[in-house]
């Protein structure tokens, strides 16, 4: 290996490699800000220039893309005819480049971005050299990563850098410049409005292996959304406890799902993605109380999301039981120095949990391909709710329905929440029929289900739902109507004096 170009934005541990390859007699090609960094820091640069014969132009977007460099890369060494070209033209061979790109990512993250300020940050030049030296990869080395720089030194010393790591390397490549215009085409199809384009193009970030999968004999890992904000799982700080699983992450990322429905201070407690306890209250401590008192059962070994600082109140009763998770925007100093006598326990910082308005994008694999659809995020008010019954909610009957419907949303179908002061007091979920998922919540709410609130997630295809709530006393019921037998639910609604409204839109959830 006898000459090198570096060319990068990221000088993380530029200037440190750079002196490695000089000191085993590289000669090294820089361009723009990482020659002007490398030569006061007293390497010595061939500049760009020197090697095309032409001025860097067009503030600098036209200063690689030239056959002086891209024939030095692209010659096949061992074959005849290509190195005959070289030499008759005078071109030499570049055997490393190390390159990586403009800040496209950190730019469209910025609140503010302008469009001429993103399409400044798409790179040209850095991903075209990239490709062609990850092409030639039999006789040339790419960088693009400053964590293969020591790699890099380290084999040369030992003679020559192996194939295997040139292979690996040009693999990584082709990863980073995909992801890269990966980034860019998502950009610019929003930006045109385009919202179903032919090709959906997606990149994401390895976070962390897995142990296992959903079972532990599927293996698995995780990844994030590069542009992932905060109030979001991938870019929640673990303060303390064993590594996530998968089924701690799908968890708790339905939990959190949940708790950023409401305003007021509220706890959630969930088990393989359905709640099994939702409290609002006064402060977190009385949230968490009726998180707790709503299924003492279930919750144990689950996951806890609290939508407010955790203090030590509430660290202290929490501690009580077994739990495999704690999520929260913070925790108290005194909090988490309690929470932290429990080994195992796993401690989440998770920020401002804000719902954004925009919803996100959800895939779901299938056989085959990808399911690709808008996030539930559909807020209804008191305002868009349709009495249907001879009897009209009240206003604090209407705010405990509204209650459940941001439950129930969440649970999934065919789905049935009963709820009662602001807490869940019977959950329904995943069954095959509705009044199957009635019958649960009821048999769970016990005693509780007298006065209670009933929510349903999609219509009552009858009116059975409605003859078993009024058994048991149930006061009023949220479901979104649109039945073809909506008359009938309305019919028995109104003989045993229940209150029922409907929202016009459902939540089923799979």
């Amino acid at each position: 290996m006898t000459r090198a170009l570096i060319s990068v934005s990221d000088k993380t541990g530029i200037l440190e490699f750079a002196k490695g390859l000089q000191a085993l007699g590289v000669e090294i090609i820089s361009t723009g800000g990482t020659a002007k960094l490398l030569a006061e820091k007293g390497v010595q640069v061939t500049g760009i220039s020197e090697v095309t014969g032409f001025p860097e132009i067009l503030d600098g977007r036209v200063k690689t893309l030239h056959p002086n460099i891209h024939s030095g890369l692209l010659a096949i060494r061992d074959k005849e005819e290509h190195r005959k070209q070289i030499e008759e033209l005078g071109i030499q061979p570049i055997d490393l480049v190390v390159v990586n790109l403009y800040p496209f990512r950190e730019t469209i993250a910025k609140p503010n971005v302008t469009y001429e300020d993103a399409i400044e940050n798409i790179d040209i030049g850095g991903p075209t050299m990239l490709r062609s030296a990850a092409k030639n990869h039999a006789f040339v080395t790419v960088v693009v990563d400053a964590l293969d720089y020591p790699i890099i030194l380290n084999e040369m010393k030992n003679g020559e850098v192996t194939i295997e790591t040139k292979s690996r390397l040009a693999a990584k490549v082709f990863r980073h410049t995909a992801a890269y215009d990966s980034l860019i085409s998502n950009y610019l199809t929003k930006q045109s409005g385009e919202e179903w384009p032919d090709q959906f193009i997606v990149t994401f970030e390895k976070a962390q292996d897995l142990r296992y999968g959903e079972n532990p004999h599927q293996n698995a890992a995780f990844y994030q959304n590069p542009l992932a904000k905060s109030g979001t799982l991938s870019m929640a700080e673990q303060l303390h406890g064993k590594e996530l699983s998968y089924n701690n992450i799908n968890d708790a990322d339905a939990a959190l799902k949940l708790v950023k429905e409401f305003d007021q201070p509220a706890v959630v407690a969930l088990k393989h993605t359905n709640p099994c306890g939702v409290g609002i209250g006064n402060t977190i401590f009385d949230a968490y109380q009726k998180a707790y008192e709503s299924d003492p059962v279930s919750i144990f070994g689950g996951i806890i999301a609290a939508n407010r600082k955790i203090d030590r109140p509430t660290a202290e009763r929490v501690k009580e039981i077994f739990l495999e998770i704690i999520m929260a925007p913070d925790f108290d100093e005194e909090a988490l120095e309690l929470l932290k006598e429990k080994k195992n326990l796993r401690l989440l910082r998770v920020g401002d949990l804000r719902m954004e308005p925009e919803p996100e994008l959800l895939l779901s694999s299938v056989s085959g391909g990808v399911l690709i659809q808008e996030e539930d995020v559909k807020q209804i008010s008191s305002e868009s709710l349709r009495v249907v019954t001879e009897r009209s909610p009240s206003e604090e009957e209407v705010e405990q329905l509204l209650f459940a419907w941001k439950v129930v949303k969440h649970v999934k179908s065919n789905a049935i929440v009963l709820t009662k002061d602001f807490q869940t007091i019977g959950v329904g979920a995943g069954q095959m029929n509705r009044v199957g998922s009635a019958k649960i919540a009821i048999e769970q709410a016990g005693e509780k289900a007298a006065g209670s609130f009933l929510a349903s997630d999609a219509f009552f295809p009858m009116s059975d739902t409605v003859e078993e709530a009024a058994k048991v006393g149930i006061t009023a019921i949220i479901q979104p109507g649109g039945s073809i037998r909506d008359q009938e639910s309305i019919e028995a609604a109104n003989k045993h004096g229940i209150a029922m409204v409907f929202t016009g839109i459902r939540h089923f959830k799979h």
